[in-house]
């Protein structure tokens, strides 16, 4: 698969993982596993993407006493999650008529 359109997939997948509510790395890992497969060294550089083109925010809190990093879907991250749907439902239609 061409690797922006893995970039571009994986990104969509961690905006739809955290868009109802906040979530941490290793459950946002748990969310997508039963449809990807997704390691730790490849969620974080992802989030801190998103982080940096402002589409997600973050807090830490203490869990256990340690500190925790939890992830939220911005504004600009919900506009771009719909923009992924588009974009989804326009790949499908290609995959339908390849499949033909």
């Amino acid at each position: 698969m061409d690797s922006q359109l893995k970039k571009g997939l994986l990104e969509g997948c961690v905006l739809a993982a955290i868009r109802d509510e906040e979530s941490y790395g290793y459950k946002i890992i748990g969310q997508l596993s039963p449809y990807l497969e997704i390691s730790e060294s490849t969620l974080y550089p992802i989030l801190k993407r998103l982080e940096a083109s402002g589409l997600v925010s973050t807090r830490n809190r203490l869990y256990n006493g340690r500190l925790r990093k939890y992830y939220r879907i911005t504004d600009r991250g919900k506009v771009r999650l719909r923009e992924f749907y588009r974009d989804m439902d326009e790949l499908l239609e290609i995959y339908r008529f390849v499949q033909r």
